[in-house]
């Protein structure tokens, strides 16, 4: 029978690759350590030849961000993230306590799904192709429907790098007809042991809800604080750096700039000199009648978008050179459309009157979105640091770097990731940067060290109803009383 309509062909389609991808999986996990290394390998260095070329189709398909950074993120999801998982051993027996006679087994998942965003489209799939492969496990994609193409492309060059590897290529594969029908079957189909999400709220939602295992990320809205201490021009610097980066693309990108009130002409002038242009206010609303959909997301029209392009569309007219619009904001909330998350060069100006009542407002900024996610400050006052450290609703701390690149340990030490974990606080199901260890089980082989009658042995006495501690149950002798007291009197005889 000859299959016409779209939406049942692409859900015949996800049978298919996923049936493909099982048996794949089979013979993957079969293979050493050694071998599964050897595949990895192949698909890092198939990203990086092809790094430049699937940059530039990325940004023709979507029209977001710039094609040099475009090519930095998949070096960097290729190249970046084999180095960090290369030595991770995630095949077999992967720990052993001899005192404790335990050893821990590595089990791949299965067959995990992979959500695909538009904003990083070809590094997103180079990044989970290889920690789902290094862990043991086959991937079958679900791509953003308006950057198909280029993701199609991305999953060819794994493929092959995969064969050339002398592994099976259906390792990796993605869904060409892209339907929600697709997607919400291939999330619930009885052999996708996982699901890997990275895309807006409503298709991690779905994903939650799917009733598959899923590691979902929710949006990041994170504020940047420049304390009293910090090297100002150094501090704008990484910032400017950050949210220019591929035009604020990356969901770990500063949101927001906060400063004590007293620091706000130093801290402007600063951001000035190096391109910040700040709204007046009839230019602030007008622009924020722009950020923002009337059901209150972020308008994909400003997504990865230049300062000159925003500008136009929002009938802006700014000088030449800018980079980073900047908006006045006192508020949070609805009505307040600058203190959301603005994946574009566009961020929100807040000042505070000490460092606690900055930290107060960056707290309401995170729980209102973005909640779990990121946050940066520039100080050198280590007393400051650690007092946010402690009431920040964020699982990545950024401290003296560029957010968007440390977030994802391009500049920090974390692992090397495009999936960054909100924790429970941000109905996440981890706060790490997902990696291989995130994608298998362990089995625990545990061997017996004592008997039922050794733990009998270890009870305390209950003989009179009342089960003693160790202390409860210790004898006072009248020696002891008679240490107590004269520790006592020869204290009072020292006192003046």
């Amino acid at each position: 029978m000859q299959l016409y309509d779209k939406d049942l062909l692409s859900m015949q389609e996800v049978r298919e690759l996923v049936g493909a991808a099982k048996k794949a999986q089979q013979e993957l996990a079969q293979m050493s350590q050694e071998q599964v290394d050897r595949i990895v390998r192949s698909i890092a260095d198939a990203g990086v030849r092809n790094a430049r070329r699937l940059a530039q189709m990325a940004h023709e398909d979507t029209g977001f961000g710039i094609v040099e950074d475009k090519v930095v993120k998949n070096v960097f999801a290729s190249r970046g993230v084999y180095e960090y998982i290369k030595d991770m051993k995630t095949i077999g027996e992967i720990g052993r306590d001899e005192e404790k006679k335990l050893r821990i087994i590595a089990v791949p998942v299965g067959v995990i799904a992979g959500l695909i965003p538009s904003t990083n489209p070809t590094s997103t799939a180079l990044f989970k192709s290889e920690i789902a492969i290094k862990a043991g496990n086959a991937i079958v994609f679900s791509p953003h429907p308006s950057a198909l193409r280029c993701i199609k492309e991305t999953v060819k060059v794994i493929r092959q790098a995969i064969a050339e590897a002398g592994g099976n290529e259906n390792l990796v594969s993605c869904i060409s007809i892209p339907t929600m029908q697709a997607t919400d079957n291939l999330m619930k189909h009885p052999d996708t042991a996982l699901i890997l999400a990275t895309g807006g709220s409503a298709m991690v939602r779905a994903a939650y809800s799917s009733g598959t295992p899923a590691i979902g990320v929710g949006p990041g809205n994170g504020p940047a604080y420049i304390e009293r201490t910090a090297d100002i021009p150094l501090a704008v610097k990484r910032i400017m750096d950050s949210k220019t980066f591929d035009n604020g693309t990356i969901c770990a990108s500063e949101q927001s700039v906060i400063c004590d009130i007293d620091m706000r002409p130093l801290v402007q002038t600063e951001m000035e000199k190096q391109g910040a242009y700040f709204l007046s206010a009839e230019e602030s609303a007008k622009l924020g009648k722009f950020i923002l959909r009337a059901n209150g997301t972020m308008n994909p029209e400003i997504v990865g978008r230049s300062v000159d392009t925003i500008a136009k569309l929002a009938g802006l007219t700014v000088p030449q050179g800018t980079r980073v619009l900047v908006a006045y904001e006192d508020g949070v909330g609805r009505g307040h459309p600058y203190s959301n998350e603005k994946l574009g060069p566009i961020l929100a100006f807040y000042t505070g009157t000490d460092y606690k009542d900055v930290c107060e407002k960056c707290c309401t900024i995170l729980h209102y979105e973005g909640k779990g996610h990121t946050f940066s400050m520039h100080s050198n006052d280590e007393t400051v640091i650690d007092y946010f450290a402690r009431r920040i609703p964020a699982s990545r701390f950024m401290v003296n770097t560029p957010s968007a690149l440390g977030g994802i340990g391009g500049t920090t030490g974390l692992m090397p990731s495009l999936t960054l974990g909100c924790g429970a606080i941000g109905g996440s199901a981890t706060s790490e940067n997902v990696g291989p260890m995130n994608l298998l089980d362990k089995r625990y082989i545990a061997y017996g060290i004592q008997e039922l009658e050794d733990i009998r042995k270890g009870m305390p006495d209950c003989s009179d109803g009342i089960c003693k501690t160790d202390d409860a149950g210790e004898t006072v002798t009248p020696e002891m009383v008679d240490a107590i007291v004269a520790q006592i009197i020869a204290k009072l005889q020292q006192t003046p």
